[in-house]
């Protein structure tokens, strides 16, 4: 979901498309001569300003999928621990999810058309870097920078629709959108899978550069340049500042509190820190003129209550995808490729479905379809936990795959319709990037949470495992110490033949439990999504705080 960079009623200017192609095949089947002169654009640039957005958001979605399976070859390749692969999530979600906000605001103060060339070019500039990371750091410091790409253009895409297409043909050209994005989303694992299998993880990273290339041709010819022109004439900075430095202090505090750094000193300081530079950005937020997240929205009971579910079930969603992966990988012998399409079903039902689920939210409140989505999501995570090692697909991966991409689409257009009913329509593009915001920064929280519990269940687990083994002190020191790496650590060379096959099966048990505990822990919170969409969400009409 993204953010709508203004409101419906806001005034935008528009400066003039690129000439018409001969032959338009979209929206409406009009000549360009044709063009009734109220149309933000020429008819025949519309195909192609549809597919500049198509194809820039598909490079952010893509990726989000992507990473995911590279990971464990990732780790092989530059032996990360598995606090670096968090990072190598995290840096890109902190900076995409901390900065969308501001991303939309600068897109409507200086110009779509403008801040979506930028984010483009410095996400296939980090695209580069991230293919030719020689280690983990740079992997992660790469990947911050695509994430500062991806807030810059993520907001554009829809704004630059809103600003090009007429309202009678807009939704078609919405439609026609978040379909290919959930198709883009649904490929993006098959794809990376088989790049990976073929090539390697690098290869994930290399196919951003043509669509980069494509999306920048496409902009200069055919994208008209559009601004809000009652934006504020400031930015709010300082809260951006303050949001990214608050979030990334708790995220690494967090992240190192479960690792061997958990006790010491700067790892509590980085937490206490971080607190305190959020209560600052509160603060900030309060006073500001034209803040990014106006806190006078939370005084609607639905709309703070539509965040909470948003948060909660979107760590589900994202500590499942995070910790999915290295099952099927490194724990059931997956390939990438295999592990890609093992993940199809759940992009195909949200792209075929979501729009039936949109309608059935129009006609009913939001509450129910919430409710049981998120009880969908709870039933896939205890489903994940109940597979061993070594099951079928079919009954043991694509079952819990299915409930999950059943509820995520169930739950997926209401959680909008509860949003977007909980504020005025004047509000509507602010709630839309804060609800955006939320879902992104949910995934941040969930993979430092899920795999930081993940890696402390692993290590408590091997140790366990190990102990009665009596392996000489030198070998299980070198295996302990890799215990961040869980499953993808390396067996001492000094383990005779008997003693690796053993410690290679407590490898396994250990990861097999960490897994478990780890995807319960999404079902718990995809649970508590439904029973406070159960209790919170009401139609409009009942809730006097609305």
């Amino acid at each position: 979901m993204n953010r709508q960079a203004a409101p419906p009623d806001a005034p935008t200017t528009t400066a003039p498309c690129a000439p018409a192609c001969p032959r338009p095949w979209f929206p409406d089947g009009r000549e360009a001569g044709d063009r009734p002169p109220d149309a933000p654009c020429p008819v025949g640039s519309r195909p192609f300003v549809l597919a500049a957005t198509i194809l820039g958001s598909a490079m952010a979605f893509i990726d989000g999928t992507v990473v995911h399976i590279a990971l464990p070859a990732i780790q092989a390749d530059l032996d990360a621990g598995f606090s670096g692969l968090q990072w190598v999530v995290n840096g890109y979600i902190l900076l995409m999810g901390a900065l969308i906000l501001l991303g939309g605001a600068l897109g409507d103060r200086f110009g779509r058309r403008r801040i979506y060339l930028i984010g483009i070019v410095l996400f296939a500039l980090a695209s580069l870097f991230c293919a030719l990371a020689p280690d983990i750091n740079s992997l992660i410091a790469a990947r911050a920078l695509q994430g500062i790409g991806a807030a810059l253009l993520v907001p554009q895409s829809l704004a630059i629709i809103a600003a090009s297409f007429p309202p009678d043909v807009r939704g078609r050209a919405i439609g026609i959108w978040a379909g290919a994005a959930a198709l883009t989303t649904a490929a993006g694992p098959i794809l990376g899978g088989l790049l990976i299998d073929l090539m390697s993880w690098r290869a994930a990273f290399w196919i951003n550069l043509p669509l980069a290339a494509l999306t920048i041709w496409l902009c200069l010819a055919h994208v008209p340049e559009s601004r809000d022109a009652n934006a504020p004439r400031r930015v709010d900075l300082p809260g951006a500042l303050l949001a990214v430095i608050g979030l990334a202090l708790l995220t690494l505090g967090l992240t190192t509190l479960s690792g061997e750094g958990g006790g010491e000193a700067w790892t509590l300081a980085a937490l206490a820190i971080g607190t305190v530079v959020l209560v600052a950005f509160i603060a900030v937020e309060r006073r500001a003129s034209a803040p990014m997240m106006p806190l006078s929205l939370f005084r609607s009971r639905a709309f703070t209550a539509a965040n909470v579910v948003t948060v909660l079930l979107y760590f589900a969603l994202s500590g499942v995808l995070f910790l999915l992966p290295f099952n099927l990988i490194q724990l059931q012998g997956y390939s990438a490729l295999q592990a890609g399409l093992a993940l199809l079903p759940f992009g195909l039902i949200m792209g075929l479905f979501s729009s039936a689920a949109g309608r059935l939210a129009d006609r009913i409140s939001p509450r129910l379809p919430l409710a049981v989505g998120s009880g969908f999501v709870a039933l896939s995570g205890v489903g994940f936990a109940m597979a061993g090692i070594g099951g079928d697909y079919w009954s043991t991966v694509l079952p819990p795959v299915l409930l999950l991409a059943v509820g995520m689409t169930i739950a997926i257009a209401p959680l909008t319709t509860a949003v977007m009913n909980a504020v005025a329509e004047r509000q509507a593009g602010l709630a839309s990037g804060i609800n955006n915001a939320a879902s992104r920064l949910a995934g941040l929280i969930a993979v430092v949470a899920v795999g930081g519990l993940a890696s402390l269940v692993f290590a408590g687990e091997l140790l366990a495992a190990v102990a009665p083994l009596g392996l000489a002190a030198g070998p299980a020191d070198a295996l302990m110490a890799q215990a961040d790496r869980l499953a993808g650590l390396d067996l001492p060379d000094a383990l005779t033949p008997d003693q690796a096959v053993a410690v290679g099966d407590a490898v396994d048990v250990a990861f097999l439990q960490a897994f478990r505990v780890g995807v319960l822990a999404t079902a718990a919170a995809a649970a508590l999504a439904a029973l406070i969409a159960a209790l919170f969400l009401r139609p409009a009409r009942d809730d006097p705080d609305s």
